[in-house]
């Protein structure tokens, strides 16, 4: 009987160890609710979308941590880029860092929203920790969205306009700097 105690008592040492104090909350789940763009700057110039763009698929999808995210709210107010990705793409890893940056500056002017398929939660959250992922990414394990958007491997981008205009898609994705310039040419008046 004590050969069985003492490893029972160890796992549950151990198991103490690494438990939160209470009162204490689990930190927020990468890509949720907590990375929402906040209002819209006064000062945001925008390009008018051509009257022959199509509209882009509206969606309502899941966030990593179940918040629901309505596309159609996002692109009432600015642009949003929407970067199709999974955490096991190479060329995703390879970019990711850079349009992060990207994000980061240009945020709440214009809205980067991930939106990631076919992959395993574990795997999701250490991808956007590494590569400091800080817009909010849609969970689409279906792949549903991405075939709205016609995207059949990752990585893509997409661009729509300040109300719902698909400007461009990018199948196979571009780097920071390609999408930056295309940012001023096809929305940011003043930028390009």
């Amino acid at each position: 009987m004590r050969r069985l105690l003492a490893p029972l008592l160890a796992v549950l040492v151990l198991a103490g160890c690494t438990a939160r104090p209470a009162g204490e909350s689990a930190p927020a789940l990468a890509g949720g609710a907590s990375t929402m763009p906040g209002p819209v700057p006064a000062d945001l110039a925008l390009r008018p979308a051509p009257g022959t763009a199509p509209a882009a698929p509206a969606f309502t999808g899941g966030l990593t941590d179940g918040t629901p995210l309505t596309a159609a709210r996002l692109w009432a107010d600015r642009p949003v880029v929407f970067t199709f990705f999974s955490s096991w793409c190479t060329t995703c890893v390879a970019r990711q860092d850079a349009l992060s940056d990207l994000a980061r500056r240009h945020r709440d002017r214009v809205v980067f929203v991930g939106v990631a398929g076919a992959d395993q939660a574990e795997e999701l959250q250490d991808y956007l920790r590494t590569h400091r992922v800080e817009y909010p990414v849609v969970v689409d394990e279906q792949q549903t969205i991405w075939r709205s958007y016609a995207v059949r491997e990752p990585p893509a981008v997409v661009l729509v306009a300040k109300g719902g205009a698909l400007l461009r898609g990018w199948p196979g994705g571009l780097d920071a700097a390609a999408l930056e310039q295309r940012l001023g040419e096809l929305v940011l008046a003043g930028s390009g």
